[in-house]
């Protein structure tokens, strides 16, 4: 059976310089695990087609698609603050482009796919571990309404990799409006190649931000719209409680799309220093930094552009510094607006900031559960009786209970009451998240015993964050104590 890819590959016609011509690396014996065929239909693909053996080869990369020209683009980035000239894609491979049924065009990438000239010695390959990891959490971020990369399938290769034991090996099929990151910026920046630079600007503005265009600084305009872009995503982040784990300017898009889950996880207990990642040693990307870190990467996008802005050189920083300067304002108001939401504030008033941060104080000294203690105020909204469910998530419940009065007086300024309160309130507070370790026990139930049925559950769960589930109640719960897993890890 033919399976048919409308591919358009605008990356594929810039410059040679800013990729590879690369074919992913055959696979022995593919087995498709997981085919997201919602998300299928929406690309104006087949899913039935995808799920034939040869839309499963060409899912990992053991088969081309007609149409497609696979490259590995090239990009470098900051990590952990220190700059790394070349990256590129080591173990992904960029398929092409298709144009989605809402007009949107979308890359189809297999990651896990094989060597490319970035892999750095690398094998280019990915466990199944990670592959499920970001699976699940780019499909809750989807649900959640968080802008994201998308998994449109996972399939396994039959073929096993090295990594500190082996581990069946895996390949993921991403969907993302782009993989242009900031670090993909600097590739081309730090070899004093402003026409590359020039180049990918014009690229980023066509696909991405075509009201700059028509601006009469463009240049300034698309620094002006990726920074408003990585305020929303960012405080969209901090308001589900998620950590990103690296954000290296190489794991940042200027789409504004959440990219690169790998050491990633949501807050159970609220502390604003929470790490997850393994190697954030220091705690640079912790979940209360991660807004400081997402302008300093922005600043060094900022760098990139500067021989575009102007040709003076101080213009240029007084411009860049005007734009960067709007990042704070436009990420407070993102950010306190989604937490005057959760709380079941409709409007604005003088002191809702200072109510929002005594609760967030009051979590983290109670050691109070982020997610739950916000789905359960949707009931307390309601009347006093519905404290009892919030106030025991504290240590010690005489912290909510002062907190609650202020709270509840004013949300009788509001001209909400009861349940349509409540309603309002759960539309913007999940009750079911991917919690670290149920997407551990997810993993090895897969890679240890081969069974596939948790994975699958907990897909289904996720895919209705917002609503009541019953049956599966036990999967809003916290870890218990002693079954909290506080460090993940980045699968390369």
């Amino acid at each position: 059976m033919t399976v048919r890819f409308a591919f358009d590959n605008s990356y594929a016609r810039l410059p040679s310089s800013f990729y590879a011509r690369v074919p992913p690396t055959p696979v022995s014996t593919p087995h498709l695990l997981k085919l997201n065929r919602d998300l299928a239909v929406q690309l104006g693909l087949n899913p039935d087609e995808l799920a034939t053996q040869t839309g499963v080869e060409i899912l990992a990369g053991k088969r081309i698609p007609e149409g497609a020209e696979p490259i590995a683009t090239a990009y470098a980035g900051h990590q952990f603050g220190q700059f790394v000239p070349q990256l590129g894609d080591g173990r992904a491979i960029l398929l092409g482009e298709i144009v989605d049924q809402e007009g949107v065009r979308r890359d189809i990438q297999l990651k896990g796919s094989g060597r490319t000239p970035f892999s750095r010695g690398g094998d280019g390959r990915a466990a199944l571990g990670p592959v499920l990891r970001e699976y699940i959490v780019s499909e809750a971020m989807a649900a959640v309404g968080i802008p994201t990369t998308r998994a449109l399938a996972a399939v396994m290769t039959g073929d096993e990799v090295i990594r500190e034991t082996y581990l069946p090996g895996a390949v993921l099929t991403r969907v993302a409006s782009s993989h242009i990151r900031i670090g993909t910026f600097q590739f081309f920046a730090a070899r004093g190649d402003v026409d590359a630079v020039r180049a990918l600007a014009d690229h980023a503005i066509a696909r991405h931000y075509p009201n700059a265009a028509g601006a009469i600084r463009p240049y300034l305009a698309l620094l002006e719209s990726v920074i408003a872009r990585q305020a929303y995503l960012v405080a969209q982040w901090l308001v589900v409680g998620f950590i990103h784990g690296v954000m290296n300017t190489d794991n940042m898009s200027i789409a504004g799309e959440t990219i690169d889950y790998g050491p990633c996880a949501f807050l159970d207990i609220y502390n604003p220093n929470t790490v997850f990642s393994s190697i954030d040693q220091l705690g640079r990307y912790a979940y209360a930094n991660q807004p400081a870190i997402a302008q300093w990467n922005l600043t060094r996008l900022a760098e990139c552009l500067l021989p575009l802005l102007a040709e003076d050189q101080d213009k240029a920083v007084e411009q860049a510094q005007e734009a960067l300067s709007a990042f704070t304002a436009q990420f407070s108001d993102e950010y306190n607006g989604g937490l005057r939401r959760k709380l079941g504030l409709l409007s604005e008033r003088e002191g809702d900031l200072a109510l929002t941060q005594e609760l967030l104080e009051r979590m983290a000294t109670g050691k109070a559960d982020f997610t739950l203690t916000f789905r359960r105020l949707s009931e307390a909204a309601i009347g006093p009786e519905g404290d009892v469910a919030v106030r025991s998530l504290f240590e010690d419940p005489a912290t909510y209970d002062e907190w609650a009065g202020r709270w509840r007086h004013r949300l009788g300024q509001e001209p909400q009451e009861g349940s349509a309160r409540r309603a309002s309130m759960q539309r913007v507070n999940p009750a079911f998240i991917p919690r670290n370790h149920r997407v551990e026990a997810v993993i090895e139930a897969a890679v240890e015993k081969q069974e596939f049925g948790p994975f699958d559950e907990l897909l289904t769960v996720l895919s209705r964050p917002y609503e009541d589930q019953p049956a599966f109640a036990s999967y809003a719960e916290p870890p218990s104590p002693d079954g909290r897993i506080y460090k993940t890890f980045c699968g390369t």
